[in-house]
């Protein structure tokens, strides 16, 4: 979930006592070895070991054998979100390394160091931050801060400002770095094969990138992410075929009657005019689902009925059952062409993986 920056500044001042932060990718240091001994010997000695076959026999009770494949279907969300984690980290460590290396290689062409060139192209091209700047991260913090004066706070903050705009800085100076050196990366993302459950297509149905979201219309970071879908489709055209999964949690309350009326409207042939109705307000009582289906320009009569004996229970819980196969545990969940991606992340995320999954499929058709 994308953060305001008095929002961050909020959580750095709750977590500020004994807590240490966890390692950077946005700050490049001067590069490292290759791993401890311990961690090479390690590395080693899993290069001999092979996951056991599904066939394989993991557990007996009596005459039941429970076999690897089984252990595996029953924990597969959960495998899949671990697999998710350890490629963030591995992708985290090597953006941190491929930004060591690019700083080095551009401190040897300019004949310095690397503490010098950080200093040059990020520390002395931040200015100090405003008075109204600093201003406006104590009123968005006034909450965890509570009475405290501003002149006490006052460091802190502008601390806060300064590393927040040497990271953004450095990002921009390790872009351009990017485009002179031109680093490849092959390391890959793990995929989950999810498919689209028959439901309605937006955009292109043969695009070559397909976002499958699940979601729920009660959410209000799914309602956020819509604009961002927008967003998406608007900028990448026929590139973007986008379907929508059902995935309403159990704690909202409205949220599997407004995915029922979605499929009613559905079984007129108006589903996106009215989904995009539910997220364009947040009441979702019953009398407003109806309200909304005369808005559409539903047939009233066939569209209560539909309401009333809920035909979609099935296929409802069919979207729910493959998320959560999926690795799905909240909402939004976005699965592009397999990548998966948890929560109401910003345009910028959508569109490194979406360039990123284009410029394979260009790579594989060429």
């Amino acid at each position: 979930m994308h953060k305001s920056r008095s929002s961050v500044f909020a959580v750095a001042l709750l977590l500020a006592a004994c807590s240490q932060p966890p390692a950077s990718t946005d700050t490049a240091t001067a590069p490292g070895g290759t791993g401890s001994q311990v961690e090479q010997a390690a590395a080693k000695s899993a290069e001999g070991k092979r996951a056991p076959g599904a066939d394989a026999v993991v557990a007996t009770v009596g005459s039941r054998a429970i076999t690897q494949g089984e252990l595996e279907h029953q924990v597969s969300g959960k495998l899949i979100e671990i697999e998710s984690q350890r490629y963030e980290a591995l992708r985290q460590g090597l953006d941190q390394m491929i930004a060591e290396e690019l700083y080095t290689r551009e401190a040897q062409a300019r004949g310095t160091t690397v503490e010098v060139l950080a200093k040059q192209e990020v520390e002395d091209k931040v200015s100090a931050p405003t008075a109204e700047q600093i201003q406006q991260v104590y009123d968005g913090a006034k909450e965890e801060i509570g009475d405290q004066p501003l002149d006490s706070v006052r460091p802190r903050i502008v601390a806060f400002l300064r590393e927040q705009q040497q990271a953004e800085r450095n990002q921009a100076f390790v872009a351009e770095l990017k485009q002179r050196y031109k680093p490849t990366v092959s390391l890959r993302p793990p995929t989950v094969n999810v498919g689209d459950g028959g439901r309605p297509v937006r955009g292109n149905a043969k695009a070559p990138v397909t976002i499958i979201e699940f979601a729920d219309y009660e959410c209000a970071f799914c309602r956020r992410s819509a604009a961002t879908i927008d967003q998406v489709l608007k900028t990448y055209g026929d590139k973007i075929r986008f379907v929508w999964r059902d995935y309403p949690l159990p704690f909202h309350e409205h949220a599997r009657p407004a995915a029922e009326a979605a499929r009613c409207a559905e079984a007129q042939g108006k589903f996106w005019e009215y989904h995009d109705k539910l997220f364009a307000g947040e009441d979702l009582a019953v009398d407003r689902l109806k309200e909304l289906a005369t808005a559409v320009g539903l047939d009233r009569a066939k569209f209560d009925t539909c309401l009333t004996q809920t035909p979609s229970t099935a296929s409802i819980d069919k979207d729910i059952a493959d998320g959560s196969s999926a690795g799905v545990r909240g909402t939004p969940a976005f699965f592009i062409n397999g990548r998966f991606i948890s929560g109401a992340q910003p345009f910028e995320t959508f569109k490194e993986a979406i360039d990123d999954e284009l410029s394979r499929v260009a790579g594989a058709n060429g």
